[in-house]
């Protein structure tokens, strides 16, 4: 055998599993709409803890966190991972149990249905529903790009008298490398036929499976890099010595002297004339930049970023589905903890991986502009196929216990919002909800994947314009819960104000062409979560309340 067919075998043989895996848990789905999409509201609290993080780990946090500490330096860490550990934790503590508790007593399906009722308004959910949809959209494109990516580069040589080569330099991608086409797709279809076969139910337990695996092997990634650098010391002293603004948070203060460092563009000279030397593509950069950091209000402005949580469809979702408020418990305590076990490795390799050096030759390429890629090409160049098709299976099984939840939520929405409600409840059948769900989510992969070959951006970008936008919602859904004088009015104004901000600043920063966009130094995302936050207190402030009865049902105090 080709041995550079052996990390191919094993990752079909890894989604073999996930395959059987959803055929086993299908014998359990009971044939309800209420069973496929909630799972008959009995998950308890392992399944529960475990699917959650299986569903906010995605491409972001293994492939863009690795390609964006490549790019920014360690600050990366501090921007979202220990952020993200406290405020998911305070989302699902504060909101997470609040909506539960909703969704069991009113049987509630979807968010829609939950803002419907809050705010008495049966076209909020005509608004909501495009942008939901729209914003789970380029979370796809996350999963499915870098699923693509990451096969093409760990199976370079595999089959060479089917694929070409292509490409020149450092983006070149090897002859018998199984195209970006045909990754994205295999991995669209049996995430799409799991999901099929067992629903939110099937999902839980993948999403166990896969959290596991990717934990597991995240680990033993990290400290095989690690080895074949020579260790940790030896990997940051490589980068304290060539890149030492990858280690600092932030960039030099104004008329701080820069002679710490002028020896980086020594250091930079030296090592190109060497990649020169090794015939490696001699496309040298006409000016070596200043170190890029990031300022403290742009780190600061990144804690909205977090507050997402609150809004994902999908994770609203899984949150119905627990058994009790006491299943929250557990995943209230470990997710900040799961969270550093995840980072912390991705972010240190992505740091090396910026001086790291292999038998005389870098083991990034000088000139390397793919950030997606930088995981996967640390995987293929520093272990042996064996280890290499393990390391890819737990990078997909990230993506994967995504996915499989991003497919089920805009299914249900579909199915519960649009069809059934307009239709009439009485008039589908469980059936025919299940049958519409599944034909949308269909749709839905299609026009993701079609995207996805277009290769719009950096995952990491891409992830925050994303993240951005159902953080800008968080103002909503946190007065839903405690605010008695929020109107119908103002739950209008926050959600299309969000709408036009996070139009607007997009259109700003070339439609995510420009991955450093900042809006007045901070992060887009400040200004939506303001803008959103104004138009809802103001507006609310000067309009009619809603009914004492709709205010005695949600709020309790």
């Amino acid at each position: 055998m080709n041995p550079n067919q052996i990390p191919v075998w094993i990752i079909l043989g890894y989604l073999a599993l996930l395959l059987g895996l959803g055929i086993i848990t299908s014998r359990l789905f009971k044939g309800t709409a209420n069973d496929y999409f909630l799972a008959s509201r009995g998950i308890g609290s392992f399944l529960l803890v475990m699917s959650l993080f299986g569903t906010t780990m995605t491409a972001f946090a293994l492939i863009g966190s690795t390609g964006e500490s490549f790019k920014a330096g360690i600050g990366v860490f501090g921007l979202m991972a220990s952020a993200s550990g406290i405020v998911h934790s305070a989302c699902f503590f504060l909101v997470g149990i609040k909506l539960w508790s909703f969704g069991k007593r009113y049987g509630y399906v979807t968010q829609i249905q939950f803002f419907r009722d809050r705010f008495e308004s049966d076209k909020l959910g005509l608004v909501l529903f495009p942008i939901l949809v729209g914003l789970v959209i380029p979370y796809l494109l996350i999963g499915v790009m870098g699923a693509g990516v990451t096969i093409e580069k760990v199976s370079g040589g595999a089959f060479p008298s089917l694929f070409e080569g292509h490409g020149t330099g450092p983006t070149a991608v090897k002859a018998g490398a199984i195209p970006f086409w045909l990754g994205a797709a295999l991995i669209c279809v049996v995430v799409l036929i799991y999901v099929f076969l067992g629903g939110v139910r099937g999902a839980a337990w993948a999403n166990v499976f896969q959290t596991i695996v990717f934990m597991i092997l995240g680990v033993v990634t990290f400290i095989v890099i690690a080895d074949k650098l020579g260790g940790v010391r030896a990997a940051t002293e490589a980068v304290q010595r060539d890149n030492p603004e990858k280690l600092r948070r932030s960039p030099p203060r104004e008329g701080e002297p820069m002679a710490r460092y002028r020896g980086d563009v020594a250091v930079y000279e030296k090592k190109l004339a060497k990649w020169k030397e090794n015939q490696e593509p001699k496309s040298k950069p006409k000016t070596v930049s200043e170190p890029r950091g990031i300022s403290q209000w742009h780190f600061l402005s990144y804690m909205f970023i977090p507050l997402s949580v609150a809004m994902f469809p999908h994770l609203f979702q899984h949150w119905l589905t627990a058994k009790s408020a006491k299943t929250f418990r557990l995943a209230v305590i470990l997710h900040p903890v799961l969270i550093m076990i995840v980072w912390v490795p991705c972010v240190l390799v992505g740091v090396w991986a910026t001086s790291a050096v292999v038998g005389g030759k870098p083991v990034i390429p000088y000139g390397f502009s793919n950030p997606n890629a930088v995981l996967g090409v640390l995987v293929n160049r520093l272990t042996t196929p064996v280890l290499s098709g393990f390391l890819t299976a737990g990078i997909l099984a990230a993506i994967m216990s995504s996915l499989d939840s991003q497919f089920l939520c805009i299914g249900s929405i579909f199915a519960n919002d649009i069809v059934a409600h307009y239709i009439g409840r009485d008039k589908v059948t469980d059936r025919q909800r299940v049958a519409y769900g599944r034909a949308f989510v269909v749709l839905i992969v299609v026009v993701t994947y079609l995207l996805a070959l277009t290769r719009p951006g950096s995952v990491f970008t891409l992830a925050i314009w994303c993240f951005s936008g159902f953080a800008a919602l968080f103002p909503l859904v946190f007065a839903a819960v405690y605010w008695k004088g929020v109107t119908k009015a103002g739950a209008y104004a926050s959600v299309l104000t969000t709408a036009a901000v996070w139009l607007w600043l997009f259109s700003k920063s070339g439609y995510g062409a420009n991955r450093e966009f900042l809006f007045m130094g901070i992060m887009p995302v400040a200004t939506m979560v303001a803008a959103s936050t104004v138009a809802l207190v103001l507006v609310s402030l000067v309009t009619k309340p809603p009914s004492a009865a709709t205010v005695r049902k949600f709020i309790t105090r």
